[in-house]
């Protein structure tokens, strides 16, 4: 087998072959041996390499730029450059990134990129999610450390896979990008709801104004690919024959079923994150989601086969159940498209909550309400106020907050103190997110086998645990 590169149309390393070839057949654990990462020290500076340079990664590197930026890689240089750009100049505040950007070797293929430079100890994965895993997998096995933008991975196998490889390594710093788990208030949160200071939550109610990009609408007829992007990287491991559209790149492709995962795969590792971090329910075990027509068909489109799928729908409800959730089940409901939750009996009448966002926690003694990433809380109820002033820190606080997720992953890595948002926490997290997405495709209620890995009542379901990858790109 002969894998052309598409830097330079010369042929990958017969061990980047291998590395795919194994773990496509036999699973990671029989996978090739890792790689250790270099040992680094306080004072060191880390060599990171930003996959996916422009917008996210772009926010993420700017974060970076106390690090070496070695190497980027990225399908469309002109449209990194527009990032870091307003009418045709460089933004002031990014003129630092883009100097470091220009010291850095470029690449258009990551597998290129990972297979001949061996002097980066960390790589920022900011892709489309149909990358996420087989990004991450090279660099793990290459003893590179891995920062990776939320969803983790575009199925829940995949996911499963990763957690493996960092169990695998516990030398390996691992970092998903949910932002609001470093944050403050989000922390809080969590140390207000484990005391109890609602007394026993048994509903969450969970929103998101999401999709602000193209969704629920049929696929576009294909446009000439612009010279600066490689369309063939860019759709990577989806198996598609799909031309271009610019409502696919650079930023619309989450709306897209072969590319994203739509509303919940953006946002729910945000907004699930506080109640399963709080209240830690174990797996959801029943999930169902309704949800507004599939783009092109008016009906139910169970005659159809997964890849045949284009868009997402425009808005959906998803039900989760957490079966074992300590004392009595836990009932959470996912709003998007704009969605909300009615208004609880209570609610105080000046209390506004953000439609762009946010979480309520239903309690025994009160509520709590907060937005995205944690951030504002509210306490709703007699005597919550003053319950929660006796509630001590009991969680670390990274520095930095929000703003400070990048450099506490480059910290853990210097190893001077604990990563906030691990795979062995983001994975769990991204199931559950994921298994939305199952029961979005399953088109009725799912029973999750967790520690089967298996969906029980509806055995086809089970396909979209996984996916079909573009020959060259397997996982």
């Amino acid at each position: 087998m002969r894998v052309i590169d598409l830097d330079q149309r010369r042929p990958l390393s017969r061990r980047a072959i291998l590395g795919a070839s194994a773990w496509a057949a036999a699973g990671v654990m029989a996978g090739p041996v890792l790689a250790q990462p270099r040992k680094l020290a306080p004072s060191d500076r880390v060599n990171v390499a930003i996959i996916g340079a422009g917008g996210q990664g772009a926010s993420n590197a700017g974060k970076l730029l106390g690090q070496n930026i070695v190497a980027t890689a990225d399908v469309d240089y002109a449209q990194v450059l527009r990032t870091l750009s307003k009418n045709g100049q460089i933004r002031p505040e990014r003129e630092t990134l883009k100097a470091a950007y220009d010291k850095a070797e470029r690449h258009t293929d990551y597998r290129r990129m990972l297979d001949a430079r061996k002097d980066i100890d960390a790589v920022v994965i900011a892709t489309p999610d149909h990358h996420h895993a087989l990004a991450a997998r090279m660099a793990m096995e290459r003893g590179i450390h891995v920062y990776v933008q939320k969803p983790l991975t575009y199925t829940i196998e995949e996911g499963r896979k990763l957690g493996e490889l960092a169990k695998k390594d516990p030398k390996l710093v691992t970092q998903m990008g949910s932002q609001g788990h470093s944050g403050d208030d989000g922390r809080r949160v969590v140390e207000l709801i484990r005391a109890g200071v609602i007394g026993q939550v048994r509903e969450v109610h969970v929103w998101t104004n999401r999709p602000v990009w193209p969704q629920g609408v049929n696929r576009p007829e294909a446009q000439p690919v612009p010279s600066s992007l490689d369309w063939d990287a860019w759709k990577g491991p989806a198996d598609v024959d799909w031309g271009y559209h610019p409502d696919y790149a650079h930023f619309n492709w989450r709306g897209w079923v072969p590319f994203g995962c739509g509303a919940l795969g953006d946002m729910g590792a945000h907004l699930l994150d506080f109640p399963i971090w709080a209240l830690n329910p174990g797996p959801p075990t029943k999930v169902e989601t309704r949800h507004t027509r599939w783009p092109g068909h008016a009906s139910l489109w169970e005659s159809k086969q997964p890849e045949q799928l284009s868009g997402f729908p425009l808005a959906s409800v998803t039900h989760y159940e957490f079966g074992n959730a300590k004392g009595r089940p836990l009932q959470l409901t996912w709003y998007d498209g704009g969605l909300m939750p009615e208004t609880p009996d209570l609610f105080p009448k000046d209390l506004k909550v953000n439609p762009e966002g946010g979480v309520l926690f239903v309690g025994s003694k009160g509520m709590l309400v907060h937005e995205t990433y944690g951030e504002k809380p509210v306490l709703i109820g007699r005597g919550v106020q003053e319950a929660a002033a006796k509630v001590p820190q009991s969680l670390p606080r990274i520095q930095g907050g929000i703003q400070g997720h990048e450099m506490n992953w480059i910290r853990a890595i210097r190893g001077e103190e604990p990563v906030s948002c691990p795979f062995d926490y983001a994975v769990p997290l991204n199931e559950a997110m994921m298994l939305g997405v199952v029961a979005l495709k399953a088109e009725q209620p799912i029973h999750w086998d967790a520690a089967a890995g298996r969906v029980t009542n509806v055995d086809s379901a089970n396909a979209y645990l996984t996916r079909k990858y573009r020959a060259g790109w397997e996982l």
